[in-house]
């Protein structure tokens, strides 16, 4: 068994569009009092380190994984780890939605955004290129995996991490106030609840959600950060609409002990889903073609 417990902060905060500077600034302030806290992990929201709707601001906030100022929030994670996420350039230009994942004063894994929005006020697809794998690691809580906001809105995504063996999934995202259901009842709040209720139970794992407070153009991004247990019940949860350091005790026995009593991982027929999947292909190229 690699891990017992241990606390994850997740900074609920505000980033100020295009100021990489002083969103960086916040992220190191964060940093510090996630470990006066005594959490051993930090979590950022989606596009932390730039804002979200960075558009025609691309080219100016991007930076490579070897950029100082990424640099120095990997060597902030000699005394705990830190998930943060911006909009990584690669050495041939492209340009992703990353979630990096450092710890003990190294990158450790990098998760690059594979569902770009296009619909409603979304238009990422514009901007950005879309990532091609989904992988755990090893990290606080043994394997772990990231998805990015809109990735966790399809079924494939937390169910490849769930079969690779995750115990933890975090979530880093910017999700807006949408569709009021009422006056302390955000539609899309309300759906996120549902859908990471749902993951954690049948995947037998921890949803680690980091959403982003505050306005960018008009959209207000809601917050509503927590902690999501393998049975389904929130183990802490943010504010609406606030800024906040949402602190949460992870313990693998909560893990072992969903995974005994419903053990849906253990039962599951990878070998007949990826037959299936590739009979799935072959019909739709079929119906693609016309043939």
């Amino acid at each position: 068994m690699a891990w017992s417990a241990f606390r994850v902060a997740i900074a609920q905060f505000a980033p100020k569009l295009g100021d990489v500077s002083a969103n960086l600034s916040q992220h190191l302030e964060y940093v510090n009092e996630a470990k006066r806290a005594g959490a051993q992990v930090v979590v950022f929201p989606e596009l932390g380190l730039t804002g979200y709707q960075t558009q025609d601001l691309t080219l100016e906030v991007a930076r490579h994984v070897r950029h100082p100022d990424i640099e120095r929030l990997v060597e902030a994670s000699r005394d705990l780890d830190v998930l943060f996420s911006f909009v990584e350039e690669t050495d041939d230009a492209r340009f992703f939605v990353t979630a990096a994942y450092a710890s003990g004063g190294r990158l450790l894994h990098r998760h690059r955004k594979l569902y770009l929005p296009t619909y409603g006020m979304f238009d990422e697809r514009r901007y950005f290129a879309p990532g091609e794998a989904v992988r755990t690691f090893t990290a606080q809580g043994g394997q772990a995996g990231i998805l990015i906001c809109e990735d966790a809105w399809h079924l494939a995504s937390p169910y490849l991490l769930a079969v690779q063996g995750a115990s933890v999934i975090y979530v880093p995202a910017s999700s807006p106030w949408r569709n009021t259901m009422a006056a302390s009842d955000f539609g899309s709040h309300a759906f996120w609840r549902q859908l990471l209720q749902m993951y954690a139970q049948l995947c037998g794992c921890y949803f680690v959600f980091a959403n982003r407070v505050g306005y960018e153009d008009g959209v207000h991004f809601y917050g509503g950060s927590g902690v999501m247990s393998p049975f389904g019940e929130w183990v802490a949860e943010g504010p609406a609409s606030e800024r906040a350091l949402v602190l949460a005790d992870l313990d693998y026995r909560t893990v072992r002990r969903a995974r005994y009593t419903t053990p849906l991982m253990r039962d599951e027929r990878v070998r007949m889903v990826i037959s299936e999947m590739q009979e799935a292909l072959r019909r739709r190229s079929t119906d693609e073609t016309g043939d």
